[in-house]
């Protein structure tokens, strides 16, 4: 099948965009080293991909033959809480030679409001000889695919599409719709770029409150997992969101405080997510002193202490990683002279420190010989009840378990 589209990057977003195109009859060809360990798609979806025509390419000649393409390359916050954005344009060097007039090309990495129009088009127009907006068609897209999510589909959720020019608005459209239902059109670039910071900053903020909601109803000895069951039951006004040991995920928020001096305006206006940030920031550590608390009661110490957390990735029956508190969590264990121990159902080999950490072969004696057993990630084939049973003691970060079978966030 003649490629019709190229997918460059193959993460988290490039793969299953990919996939979508298959499915939807779109000769496709994946840019890049191949999926990444971030990918939420199985070894056996990638194989029928295959056997539908889908390829694999490091020759950026294959970039030159396509109508459409795609950047997906990750962008991840830095040391200094600043977007690294260099992928994006290792992504754009090796497209601009091989661009034809008319080709239609897409951004759907996560990044600043006018990054594309102020960085991404001098790129293009720089290495192809060709003029955005007149020769080729430039867009933005903020990618909303859910992994692991099996309501919400690429094809059920809608897509927002903002363009340089009318025109390229339309052209992505047109894209967008052979694979979903909706295609919702921003007014342009900035305003498509700004609904990926609202939608991330809004689950972040959100979050954020819960993990307050958390540390409170502890203090006052409310179960807060009651108290959201019975919000929940309202039908306007309020959208439930759960605490956790942290917030992970490939979706960062952006803080104006380290968005590029073009980008800033008077005043910062969201000081609301600089603050969520530094409340999502605090879980780990608030899990340890509950650790601690716990071992204490119990007439344990930290130190020496045998310590198995359950599930290390960010999010339940997935094998992502990204972002998980749990690494955090467990070197600040370690910190404290704990002995740790792992189980999880999707990762058969777990680092801390560069440093192998054991994992438990049998979940239920584990729990049993441990000293405190931390459930960081509900996988769906953890029993709680059961797992309460048989753990000496049990920290439930997630709510998850029946109420009074363990001890919970």
């Amino acid at each position: 099948m003649p490629a019709d589209l190229a997918v460059i990057g193959l993460g988290h977003l490039g793969l299953p965009l990919a996939q979508a195109a298959v499915s939807a009859g779109i000769g496709t060809v994946g840019y890049g080293c191949g999926p990444t360990t971030d990918t939420p798609l199985t070894a056996a979806e990638v194989r029928r991909m295959s056997s539908a025509g889908f390829r694999i390419t490091t020759d950026p000649a294959e970039l030159g033959r396509v109508r459409t393409a795609v950047i997906c390359a990750p962008t991840q916050l830095g040391p200094d809480r600043a977007l690294d954005l260099s992928a994006i344009g290792e992504a754009a060097r090796a497209l601009a030679p091989r661009m034809r007039p008319n080709t239609t090309v897409i951004l759907e990495s996560a990044v600043h409001p006018g990054f594309t129009e102020e960085h991404l088009r001098p790129l293009l127009e720089r290495g192809s000889g060709l003029r955005a907006g007149r020769d080729f068609h430039l867009a933005y897209s903020p990618s909303r695919f859910d992994p692991g999510n099996r309501t919400h589909t690429f094809a059920n959720t809608p897509k927002v599409i903002g363009g340089l020019t009318p025109a390229c608005t339309e052209s992505a459209a047109a894209f967008y719709a052979r694979l979903t239902d909706k295609v919702v059109r921003a007014r342009g670039l900035r305003e498509a770029e700004t609904v990926q910071v609202l939608e991330t900053n809004y689950r972040h903020v959100n979050i954020a409150l819960m993990n307050e909601m958390a540390v409170l109803c502890h203090d006052l000895g409310v179960d807060l997992w009651d108290v959201i069951r019975c919000a929940e039951t309202k039908p306007y006004g309020f959208q439930a969101f759960r605490p956790g040991p942290g917030v992970g995920g490939h979706g960062v928020p952006l803080d104006p405080n380290y968005l590029p001096h073009t980008t800033r305006t008077p005043g910062h206006p969201l000081r609301m997510v600089g603050l969520a940030q530094e409340i999502n920031g605090r879980m780990p550590q608030y899990v340890i002193q509950r650790c601690a608390a716990l071992l204490n009661e119990h007439g344990k110490s930290a130190r020496g202490a045998r310590v198995l957390l359950l599930g290390v990735t960010y999010k339940p029956d997935l094998a992502d990683q990204e972002g998980s508190p749990a690494r955090e969590i467990a070197g600040r264990l370690l910190d404290l002279g704990a002995l740790i121990s792992y189980h999880d159902p999707y990762v058969a080999g777990w680092r801390v420190r560069d440093q192998p950490v054991p994992r438990a072969d049998s979940l239920y004696e584990a729990a049993a010989n441990a000293d405190l057993t931390v459930l960081l990630q509900h996988h769906r084939t953890y029993d709680l009840q059961g797992l309460a049973v048989k753990a000496q003691l049990l920290l439930d970060t997630r709510g998850a378990s029946p109420a009074g079978a363990a001890h919970r966030l």
